[in-house]
This record gives structure tokens, sequence and C-alpha cells, in this order.
């Protein structure tokens, strides 16, 4: 079991940390409605460009954590519930803009694996 957690803390960091540095600023087929980056994903929200730095930074630094709760298992609770907290919040922005269900998919995911963490 301890394998598995480890190599679902490595899925779920590593992915926002891809979405978040290195895909920023690219089209994806799961940016909400039209948006081509997370900037426009943000706007098309509703939300103000200052929130996707607090989210931004947030997921970030939580996401480092996640990884390295491997081997400091004092922050596993923090990261891991931190990002399900983020990721319901963007599973809601999903619905509030009517988005097909394939788009909030991996947000839910995420969501679903961090409470795993979390609470195994």
């Amino acid at each position: 079991m301890e394998i598995l957690i480890i190599a679902l803390k490595l899925i779920v960091g590593l992915s926002i940390l891809n979405v978040w540095l290195v895909r920023s600023k690219k089209a994806t087929a799961w940016r909400g409605g039209d948006a081509n980056n997370i900037a426009e994903e943000f706007k098309n929200y509703g939300l103000p460009a200052w929130f996707m730095y607090a989210v931004g930074t947030a997921k970030v630094g939580l996401a480092v954590l996640l990884i390295a709760s491997i081997f400091y298992p004092q922050v596993e609770a923090v990261a891991a519930y931190g990002i399900a907290f983020l990721m319901l919040g963007a599973v809601s922005m999903h619905i509030k803009i009517s988005d097909p269900l394939k788009k909030s998919l991996p947000a839910f995911t995420f969501l679903v694996l961090s409470l795993g963490i979390a609470l195994f």
C-alpha cells in the first residue's frame, strides 16, 4: 500500500506542477470554456487575475509539499487536503460555466486521489 500512495503522490504532484509551470500558456482539452491558457480560463470563470496567481501559488506549493511528504510524512495531510479543497473549487468552476463533464474530469480525479492519499 505504501508504494501505491507514493505513486499517487507523484502522479498528483507532478501533474499539478506540469499544468501550472509547463503548460500554463498552452491550450488543452480540459481548460474551462473556450480558454487557451490559464489566464483565459480564470477570466471565463469570472475570477480576477490576482486570484489566478493566488491559486497557482497555492497549487504549486501544495504539489511540492505532497511530493516532499514522501520523505516528510508530517506534511502529507496539509498537502493532500489542501489539493483536494482546491480541486473541489476547480470542479465547481467548471459546473458554474456549464462545461461538459469531460472538462472537469482531471480536477475531479485529483480531488479523489488527494482524498485517497489523505485517508489511507
